[in-house]
């Protein structure tokens, strides 16, 4: 028996595979001439085949023999090929590619991720190699093959993975040369080949990968550690985006990983920012009187047809490649402002980055000047100015940090042009990855708003929420904002869109999309896992995110992935988090439906209606938050629910029974029982085509059915509530529909109107419905509990202290802390008071001045955060006696001063005696009317 024992090898750090069958298994020696002969002479194969083989020459001592072997299995695979040293073969990334696909695939690690995550729950995660419960065979396989010194270095390894996010990438010398990265371009471009290549997987969700490199002979690169320390710099580069237009510039050394990066980016924020509108729109603008509804309508599409068809995304690409040595000069102008060559000099002082060390680096003007002298046309120039502009307004990234998912900058927002975007934000985020782009904006410091992932069904829907991303979030957040006037926070909106091909990364992308945020919000330096960053915002920020459609169930990671990063807002970064947590669900309390409902009642209470006569349409099904809650808490004749999955209709009224169990389970309406249906009733579902309705009608396509119902004449309702659907739903391309154009009456479809969903209507179909006799009540007044639930949620994390917030706020094996319960109380009346309140006074002012509601409702949200921010810097904040009973009785939290930051108190302070004040004498009061509200309530 031969011995088969594991040996030592050097170069490797791994014990050397032993074989002993292997002369036994393989070709026995008396065999090879008769093989040899079959080949060449038995099987008559043409002499052409050889004189196009190496193995011809080889055997005549002319060549090297060129070995490719491969062996896969499900679990397994191993790749043999030759390949001279420092020279990309095409067999290489071609063989690392099936690799990445087959066993390296993100979806595949993702779950993988998410399975450790449950069992987080249940015990600590595991980090001992020999502690893993992989495969045994293959754990075995793994101990015995790896000396003691490659098993220390994978466990260092693993350990710091575990700790931190992102690609981890680490140099080690000792017993051999060996480096860690993961992609073979890169070395390659550096003048590195590797000899052998190991991926290892373990059952806590870590994958690492070996490289050996050694340098290219007689290669002029620089010393061997410095270019692999470049290597480390720039692997995470490739792990955010591993795929880009711009890569066979990289790969042709046009380009360095940084600089195709770099215009990769410069291009996302071309598309969504190059003023292409022009003079004549700008001119078009003045001419028009935009306090006219129809006018402002045409200017809005005008607007999207510019943006559209003047500079499309493949334009502005090929524009960019055509002038590589312009993205190089771009590159290096934000380069020298945002890497900080810190690391570098601690490993030896006299080295710099290799990669500013050949730049062209000049001035703002110079590059201007270029730029006018090397393009051809004005589009060219237009679009490598707004490269300027993006390097011009970056405040911060972590584009040189060697750990990152994705890349995040911070901009200064003042780029925006102000014809388009009148209310200028605070500060926004870019975040890109590589499977989604998305946004952050906020209009003021201490802001909050939800995270909404937005999925496209096809190509021509990625295409259209692609062009609209921005001008979407900006949308939202300035809504939010509008809605936050009762609280302390101002508004605020994040937006995810997944690429086209990315539709079932959702999890992926929002892990991504946080952790690039944070890696801007956390001085990761301080505490030690991150580099340090430029940051010329010169001023801690904290954001305040919250659940918002598509990621409602990701809030509990964010709120605990900002602890495992150190972030010590992490008790306040999310709301909506779960009940052990501290979190308050909205849609286990109602919280968003208890401000929309209280319009609706208002409606009742206002017009001397009883709920059970009147007949209402709804958008937004059981399944969800406000849809769900809407149902439960209703006690009207629902005609039409119009969910996810299709229209329920019902002339006599939906089954409310059958209805109620559906909002209890938060299924949608595709499990409704149709039995409960009378004779007029009908289910049809988006994926239904060709339905014949009760009435006779012919439903060609549902999808289109569902899409279009809330405009059909079978939606005649007395109230109809938005609880869900896409921005824009209503504009004035279709608001006739509602007005009774196509009703045989004539009447409009609905009397009252209270929008749930934001941006459900444009303002100028809100105006529209209004001028035709319509009494609607807009999303930035109806739809505030859920801010407002969110907002106190933020107080309780910031005021306890972690043992405190553990106790009071968090909710575990079942049992409801008392402060707990009563503080949900307090949070649903205030809700309900404030909605109450505002709508008192918008049909008050409404009465009184026949202005419409939906600008009354602006000038409302307006003057509170006006007169907020005033009371925030006037002298009623430095009246101790005042401040103290106010806060006290508002929040009843004593040691809130001690712990809370003063931005956030002040802003308690503004919001609550801003919002009393303009319900009680509304938007425009007279010169005395602060004085008497002063001295009537302190």
């Amino acid at each position: 028996m031969k011995d088969t024992s594991y040996v030592l090898n050097n170069e490797s750090g791994y014990a050397t595979n032993v074989f002993a069958e292997k002369e036994n298994w393989f070709l026995p020696k008396e065999l090879v001439k008769n093989e040899v002969n079959w080949f060449y002479t038995n099987l008559n194969i043409d002499d052409y085949y050889f004189a196009l083989e190496s193995i011809l020459a080889y055997t005549k001592n002319e060549n090297v023999l060129d070995v490719n072997l491969e062996k896969e299995s499900e679990d397994s695979a191993v790749y043999i090929h030759s390949s001279e040293p420092g020279v990309s073969q095409l067999n290489g990334p071609e063989i690392e590619k099936t690799i990445d696909e087959k066993f390296l695939d993100n979806s595949t690690s993702s779950q993988a991720y998410r399975l450790n995550l449950t069992n987080l729950q249940q015990k600590p995660r595991m980090n001992n190699l020999k502690q893993l419960t992989l495969d045994k065979s293959l754990i075995k396989t793994f101990l015995r093959k790896a000396t003691d010194y490659t098993l220390n270095l994978y466990q260092d390894v693993m350990q710091t993975v575990l700790q931190r996010t992102g690609p981890v990438i680490e140099m080690y010398e000792g017993r051999y040369k060996g480096f860690f990265s993961a992609i073979s371009d890169l070395y390659h471009y550096y003048d590195l080949y590797s000899t052998r290549k190991y991926v290892e997987q373990f059952s806590n969700g870590v994958t690492i990968i070996g490289l050996y490199l050694h340098p290219v002979p007689q290669s002029k690169a620089a010393p061997i550690e410095h270019t692999i320390y470049q290597v480390m710099k720039e692997a995470s580069l490739l792990y955010c985006l591993p795929k880009t237009p711009l890569q066979h510039y990289f790969k042709t050394n046009k380009l360095s990983v940084q600089e195709m990066v770099y215009s990769y980016v410069g291009w996302i924020f071309a598309q969504h920012f190059l003023n292409r509108l022009g003079k004549e729109y700008l001119s078009l603008t003045s001419i028009l009187n935009r306090s006219n509804p129809m006018h402002e309508e045409v200017l809005s599409k005008l607007k999207k047809r510019l943006r559209q068809d003047t500079f499309t995304r493949d334009y502005i690409l090929d524009i960019i490649m055509s002038y590589p040595e312009l993205l190089k000069i771009l590159y290096a102008n934000f380069a020298t402002t945002h890497y900080v060559n810190q690391r570098e000099a601690s490993l030896q002082p006299t080295i710099s980055y290799q990669r500013l060390t050949n730049m062209e680096v000049l001035s703002v003007d110079d590059i201007s000047k270029r730029i006018k002298s090397v393009t051809s046309n004005a589009h060219e120039q237009l679009v490598f100015e707004s490269f300027l502009t993006f390097n011009k307004h970056i405040l911060k990234t972590n584009f040189y940090q060697t750990t990152k998912v994705a890349l995040s900058f911070r901009l200064d927002p003042s780029f925006l042009p102000e014809i388009e975007y009148p209310l200028p934000p605070y500060g926004m985020f870019l975040i890109v990855g590589s499977e989604f782009r998305g946004f952050h904006i906020r209009f003021s410091d201490v802001a909050r708003g939800g995270i909404r992932m937005i999925r496209s069904r096809n190509r021509e829907a990625y295409s259209i929420n692609l062009r609209t991303l921005f001008d979407e979030n900006y949308n939202l957040a300035n809504t939010q904002h509008r809605k936050n006037k009762d609280i302390p926070e101002g508004g605020s909106k994040g937006t995810i869109l997944l690429d086209v091909d990315q539709q079932d990364k959702p999890l992926v992308a929002f892990e991504k999309y946080v952790d690039a945020v944070l890696d801007l919000l956390i001085d990761g330096e301080t505490i030690g896992v991150k580099e340090k960053l430029v940051d010329l915002t010169e001023k801690p920020e904290i954001l305040f995110l919250g659940p918002d459609e598509g990621t409602a169930e990701y809030m509990d990671w964010a709120s605990q992935h900002a602890r495992r990063r150190g972030a010590s807002f992490w008790k306040a970064f999310t709301t909506g988090k779960s009940q052990s947590l501290g979190g308050i669900p909205h849609d286990v309390y109602g919280m968003t439906t208890r401000s929309v409902h209280q319009y609706v009642l208002g409606i009742y209470r206002t017009f001397g209606l009883q709920e059970e006569d009147c007949f209402k349409l709804q958008t937004g099904g059981p399944d969800g938050d406000l849809g769900s809650n809407e149902i439960k808490i209703s006690n009207d004749k629902t005609i039409a629910v119009v969910d996810g999955s299709g229209v329920l209709y019902d002339s006599e009224g939906i089954h409310r029974e059958e209805l109620q169990r559906l909002a209890n389970r938060r299924l949608m309406i595709n499990n409704f029982d149709t039995s409960y249906l009378s004779s007029k009733g009908f289910r049809v579902l988006v994926d239904e085509d060709n339905v014949t309705l009760p009435d006779g009608t012919l439903v060609e396509n549902g999808l289109q059915f569902r899409n279009t119902f809330h405009t059909n004449p079978l939606a005649q309702a007395t109230l109809f509530v938005p609880c869900g659907g896409r921005p824009e739903s209503v504009g004035l391309d279709n608001v006739h529909l509602l007005m009774g154009e196509n009703h045989p009456s004539g009447a409009p479809l609905y009397k009252y109107i209270v929008e749930g969903a934001n941006l459900f209507f444009t303002q100028e179909a809100r105006l529209r419905l209004e001028k035709a006799g319509i009494v609607i009540f807009k999303d930035a007044s109806a739809n505030k509990g859920g801010v407002t639930s969110s907002s106190l949620e933020v107080l309780a994390a910031l005021a306890f202290s972690d043992d405190e917030f553990e106790k009071h706020m968090c909710v575990k094996d079942g049992v409801v802390p008392e402060f707990y319960q009563s503080y949900v109380k307090e949070v649903q009346t205030f809700i309900e008071h404030n909605a109450a309140l505002e709508f008192d006074a918008l049909w008050r002012e409404h009465q009184r001045t026949k202005q419409p509601i939906s600008i009354l409702s602006d000038e409302l949200s307006t003057a509170i955060v006006q007169l907020q921010s005033q009371l925030q810097q006037s002298g009623l904040w430095d009246n101790s006696t005042l401040r103290t009973t106010l806060l006290l009785e508002t929040v009843g939290l004593e040691s809130l001063l001690q712990r809370v930051p003063e931005s956030y108190v002040k802003a308690i302070f503004g919001a609550h005696l801003a919002s009393q004040f303009v319900y009680k004498y509304g938007a425009h009061p007279d010169n005395f009317a602060f004085f008497e509200f002063m001295r009537e309530n302190f």
